[in-house]
C-alpha cells in the first residue's frame, strides 16, 4: 500500500521539515504486522514528493507474531496487505505523528501556511461507494479524482473493481491533510485490523475537533469510522454538540460498552466448538482435518477431555500440530491422551471410531462436492460417533468482505459455500439419513441481513 504527498511551489524540499524526514535519507519503521519505508521519490526546489509504503506479513496476519497466543487478524486469503486500510492509518500516526500535530520549530510559519499539496492513496477499498468520495472529501477543500478498472480482463463479468486510485489536490495545512487522511481512510474500508472501543472516540473527536462537526457528511463519517457501534456514535455526537442531526438510525443506546478486545472469528469459532463439547458433557474427542492443531490444544487445557485424537491429510499440517503441541517433549501422560495421524475423510477409518464427538471445524467445504457422499458414510455411517459438530462459512455473510468479488469464496481452496438455506437442507438431510438430531447456531458478528459469518450443525444421535 503507499500513500505519496507531493507539494509544489518554491523550496519545496522544506517538505522534509515538516515531516521530520530527511529527503536524503530513506528511513524503515516497525509496525506490529511489517514495516513502513519513507522515501522521497522526487526532490527539487518545485516539486517535493514524500511517499510512505507500508509492507505487510500476510503470515502474521492468518497466524499471529510469533510468540502470540489467540491466533491472527484474519483468514489466510485476504486483501489487507496490498490496500489502503487501518494499517495506513496507523502508519501515518506513527510515522507522521509530529507533522500531523502542527509542531515544526524552526518552519512553525510553514506549517501554519496552507501549501499547494496534492496527496495519491493507492488501492482504497471503496466498494459501489465512489460518489461518496467527492461528497466527503470536496467539502474539506480538495479537488478530487480517482481512477479505477475492470476487475480481470479474463473475466469481464466480475465488473468494475471495488478499489480506487484516489487523487486529492487542494491548498491546505499539511497537518490538515494527514488528519484527513487518517481518519477517511477507514471510512471507506470499513475494516479495521483492531478491536474498536471508546478510544475511538477520541482519536476521531481529536483529529476531527476541527472539520468534522460543520461537515454534511459528519453521520456517516462518524458511523463508519466507529464500525457502526451505535453507542459509540451517540457518543461522538453528544461530545461534537451536533448529534441531533444524526439519522435515526445512527442513534445509539445510552450506555457506552467497555472497550475490549475484539476477538478473530477464528477464536471464536473454536471457542464455541469447546463451549459445545463441555456443555454435552463428552470425554473424548477427534478433529477431522484439524491441520496446526488450534483445536486440539484448546481442548488439551481441559480435564475433562481424557481422550484427544487429531487427524488430517497433510502431514506437514501434522507435523505443525506435533511442534504446536510440544509433543516431542511431553510427559507419558500426555502422550498417553493425545493422538495424531495421517487420514483421509472420504475413506472409512476404523481409528475414526470411539469416540464420543468428532469435530469437523471448517473442513467439508474444501472437498469436492460429488466426495460428500463418501464422507458422509465414513463418519456418520461407519464411525458413528454420539455427537459430531460441523461448522462451515455461511456464504451470505461474504458480502461484508470487501476483497471478494461477485460470487467469490473466501478460501482459494473451498469448492463450495452453503448459504444458511442449504447447510440446513444438507445437514437435516443427513440427521434424517443416518439417525441424528439437529441443533443449529451461529457464530461471529451476526448482520441482520446475512447472519453471521460461520454456521455450526451440532448432530446428537438419536438413542
Amino acid at each position: 500500500m503507499l500513500l505519496t504527498i507531493t507539494y509544489t511551489g518554491q523550496n519545496t524540499q522544506n517538505l522534509g521539515y515538516l515531516l521530520y524526514k530527511n529527503p536524503a535519507r530513506p528511513q524503515v519503521f516497525e509496525l506490529n504486522h511489517g514495516k513502513a519505508y519513507v522515501f522521497y521519490p522526487e526532490v527539487s526546489n518545485e516539486r517535493t514528493t514524500a511517499a510512505l509504503m507500508i509492507d505487510i506479513d500476510p503470515i502474521d496476519l492468518a497466524r499471529g507474531k510469533a510468540g502470540e497466543t489467540g491466533g491472527g487478524l484474519f483468514d489466510y486469503v485476504n486483501d489487507r496487505p496490498y490496500v489502503s486500510s487501518s494499517f495506513m492509518s496507523t502508519a501515518i500516526s506513527k510515522v507522521f505523528g509530529t507533522a500531523m500535530s502542527g509542531r515544526a520549530d524552526a518552519h512553525q510559519a510553514l506549517s501554519d501556511s496552507p501549501l499547494d499539496l496534492t496527496a495519491v492513496i493507492t488501492m482504497l477499498p471503496c466498494r459501489g461507494e465512489q460518489e461518496k468520495l467527492r461528497s466527503v472529501f470536496e467539502p474539506l477543500g480538495y479537488e478530487v479524482c480517482y481512477d479505477t478498472s475492470i476487475s480481470d480482463e479474463k473475466f469481464l463479468d466480475w465488473g468494475i473493481s471495488r478499489y480506487v486510485n484516489l487523487t486529492l489536490k487542494g491548498k491546505v495545512r499539511l497537518r490538515d491533510l494527514l488528519k484527513h487522511i487518517y481518519v477517511l481512510i477507514p471510512v471507506f474500508d470499513r475494516q479495521k485490523h483492531y478491536w474498536v472501543g471508546t478510544d475511538e472516540v477520541e482519536k476521531l473527536l481529536r483529529h476531527g475537533e476541527e472539520w468534522l462537526p460543520e461537515h454534511p457528511e459528519r453521520a456517516y463519517i462518524t458511523g463508519r469510522y466507529l464500525n457502526r457501534r451505535k453507542s459509540l456514535v451517540n457518543l461522538a455526537f453528544e461530545r461534537l454538540a451536533a448529534s441531533n442531526a444524526v439519522d435515526d438510525e445512527l442513534l445509539a443506546e445510552e450506555s457506552v460498552e467497555k472497550p475490549e478486545k475484539k476477538p478473530s472469528l477464528n477464536t471464536q469459532r473454536l471457542g464455541r466448538v469447546v463451549a459445545a463439547l463441555k456443555a454435552i458433557d463428552v470425554k473424548s474427542v477427534i478433529d477431522l482435518g484439524c491441520g496446526e492443531g488450534n483445536l486440539l490444544r484448546l481442548l488439551m487445557k481441559e480435564r475433562q477431555f481424557t481422550k484427544i485424537a487429531g487427524m488430517d491429510v497433510s502431514h506437514i499440517a501434522l507435523r505443525r500440530a506435533s511442534d504446536k503441541l510440544k509433543l516431542e517433549c511431553a510427559n507419558e501422560h500426555i502422550l498417553e491422551r493425545i493422538q495424531l495421524f495421517q487420514g483421509s475423510l472420504t475413506y472409512r477409518d476404523a481409528r475414526l471410531s470411539g469416540y464420543d464427538a468428532a469435530c469437523v471445524v471448517e473442513v467439508i467445504e474444501h472437498l469436492d462436492i460429488p466426495r460428500l457422499a463418501a464422507f458422509e458414510r465414513a463418519l456418520f455411517e461407519f464411525a458413528k460417533p454420539p455427537v459430531i459438530l460441523v461448522t462451515t462459512p455461511n456464504k451470505e455473510y461474504n458480502v461484508n468482505y470487501d476483497f471478494l468479488y461477485g460470487e467469490a469464496l473466501r478460501h482459494g481452496d473451498h469448492r463450495f459455500e452453503w448459504t444458511r438455506t442449504e447447510f440446513r437442507d444438507w445437514a437435516v438431510k443427513i440427521g434424517s439419513r443416518f439417525g441424528y438430531a439437529l441443533q443449529f447456531s451461529e457464530i461471529g458478528e451476526i448482520d441482520e441481513k446475512y447472519g453471521a459469518p460461520t454456521q455450526m450443525g451440532v448432530f446428537t444421535a438419536c438413542v
